[in-house]
C-alpha cells in the first residue's frame, strides 16, 4: 500500500520556550569536540569530585548487589537504615535532632528535590524568591513548572548574603518559597548562625517556606551549619543535603531532605507519584558512606581540596581575578580585571588558547556577570597544568 506523502507539525509544548539547554550540558559538548580533535582540554568546569568513596562503601554495594532478593521496588519513602543514618549523621555533624520516620525524605539528588518541593508548595503564578547569582536549576526549574521567579540580590559588598533590608521593600504577597544555598555556590561565602536566625524569622514573618540546600558545608569547613540549628526552623523550613559533594558520591545520586512531619508528608505525595525508590544495595552503601570516620572527612574534604585551592588561587592571580581567601566549599570565585568587556573574552581565550575550561560567572545570574568559578574538582598535576598553560599567555592584569 503506497503511503500519502504528509507533512507533519508537531510542536514541543510551550514551556520549552521558557528554558534553554543546561549551559555545562551545551558547552561540555564543545570541550568533548576539542578533545576529539586531540587538543586535551582541562575543564575545571563542573564540580563532579574525581575522589572515590570510601572503601567500606563500595564493599557494601559489592556485597548487597550479589544478594539474590534485594533486585525489586524499593519504598519510595527510603529503608529504614537509610534514613536512620540520616539522622545520625545529622546529629553528629550538625547537632541537629531529626526523627528518621517523619522528618527526613531521601532524594535522587537535589534537582530532584527542587522539582518535587516545587510541586507539592507551588501553584502556577505563585512566587518564588531566587538567588542572584545563584544555581541555575533554581530558576529553570521553576519556569518549566509555571512559577514566577523573582530575583533577589547577593552581592559582594554585603557579603553576598541576602539584602534584608531589599526583600521588605518587595510585594511579597503572592511568594511561597525563597530558595537559599548556604555555604554558597557559586561565592563561597560561608552561613553563619546570625544569617540563618534572619532567614527563619523573615520565613515567619511572611509566611515564606525558606529552602537552604546545603551539600557544601563539609568542603574546606571545619565548622558546618544547618538552618535547622535555629530553633523553630523546621516549621517554616527544609533543608536539601548532598552525597555527591561531602562523601565523593555525585553518580550515585543519593540526598536527602529535612523538615517537620507534614512538610515531609506533602513532597512524598509528589515525589511517590513520580518516581520509585532507590536500588537497596545502593542505600545500604550510602547508609553505610555516612559512618565515615571523622579522618576520612578531614582528609577527603578538607586536606585534599586545600592543596588543591592553594593551585587554584595561583590560577586567579594569573588571570589577574580579585577573590575572597575566606571562601569556603569545591569552588574558587574571583572577579576579572575591570579591562575586560566581558568575562567571556577571559573565558573563552583561555579555552582557546590554554585549552583551560572555566566557567564563567554570568550563567548564574547577571550579579555574577563579572566573575569566573574555578572547581577544584581535578587532580593537583592537572590543576598545575592549567596554571603553566594559563602563565604562557601573559594575560595582562
Amino acid at each position: 500500500m503506497k503511503k500519502e506523502n504528509q507533512t507533519y507539525n508537531i510542536q514541543p509544548a510551550t514551556r520549552l520556550q521558557s528554558v534553554n539547554e543546561y549551559y555545562f550540558s551545551r558547552k561540555l559538548k564543545e570541550v568533548a569536540q576539542m578533545n576529539a580533535q586531540g587538543l586535551d582540554v582541562i575543564s575545571l568546569g563542573i564540580g563532579s569530585p574525581d575522589m572515590p568513596p570510601s572503601e567500606a562503601t563500595i564493599d557494601v554495594l559489592c556485597q548487597q548487589s550479589k544478594r539474590p532478593d534485594v533486585h525489586g521496588y524499593q519504598p519510595t519513602v527510603g529503608i529504614p537504615e537509610l534514613r536512620k543514618a540520616m539522622a545520625d549523621w545529622y546529629k553528629r555533624w550538625y547537632n541537629v535532632d531529626l526523627d528518621p520516620a517523619t522528618e527526613i525524605q531521601p532524594l535522587i539528588g537535589s534537582k530532584e528535590g527542587i522539582l518535587h518541593v516545587t510541586l507539592a508548595f507551588v501553584n502556577p503564578g505563585d512566587q518564588v524568591l531566587v538567588p542572584n547569582p545563584g544555581y541555575p536549576t533554581y530558576t529553570s526549574l521553576n519556569k518549566i513548572l509555571g512559577s514566577d521567579v523573582v530575583n533577589y540580590n547577593l552581592r559582594h559588598d554585603n557579603g553576598w548574603y541576602p539584602d534584608f533590608e531589599e526583600l521588605e521593600k518587595m510585594d511579597l504577597s503572592r511568594v511561597k518559597l525563597m530558595w537559599t544555598n548556604y555555604p554558597n555556590m557559586p561565592t563561597g561565602a560561608n552561613a553563619t548562625m546570625e544569617l540563618y536566625e534572619k532567614l527563619v524569622d523573615f520565613a515567619r514573618k511572611h509566611n515564606i517556606v525558606v529552602v537552604n540546600d546545603n551539600p557544601y558545608s563539609l568542603i574546606l569547613n571545619k565548622q558546618p551549619l544547618s538552618i535547622l540549628n535555629v530553633p523553630g526552623a523546621k516549621e517554616c523550613c527544609i533543608e536539601f543535603n548532598s552525597m555527591s559533594k561531602s562523601h565523593n558520591m555525585p553518580g550515585w545520586r543519593v540526598g536527602m531532605l529535612a523538615t517537620n512531619a507534614q512538610f515531609v508528608q506533602w513532597i512524598l505525595k509528589i515525589k511517590s507519584n513520580i518516581d520509585s525508590g532507590t536500588f537497596r544495595p545502593l542505600q545500604l552503601a550510602a547508609a553505610e558512606a555516612y559512618n565515615n570516620s571523622t579522618e576520612w572527612h578531614e582528609e577527603a574534604n578538607i586536606h585534599v581540596y586545600n592543596r588543591r585551592r592553594q593551585v587554584a588561587e595561583e590560577i586567579m592571580k594569573a588571570l589577574g581575578c580579585a577573590y575572597d581567601t575566606n571562601q569556603v566549599g569545591m569552588f574558587l570565585w574571583g572577579r576579572i580585571p575591570d579591562h575586560y568587556g566581558n568575562v567571556e573574552e577571559l573565558t573563552e581565550r583561555v579555552l582557546h588558547e590554554a585549552r583551560v575550561f572555566i566557567t564563567p560567572g554570568f550563567i548564574f545570574g547577571s550579579n555574577g556577570e563579572r566573575y569566573i568559578r574555578i572547581s577544584l574538582c581535578a587532580k593537583e598535576e592537572k590543576l598545575a597544568e592549567a596554571l603553566r598553560r594559563i602563565n604562557e599567555l601573559k594575560i595582562e592584569n
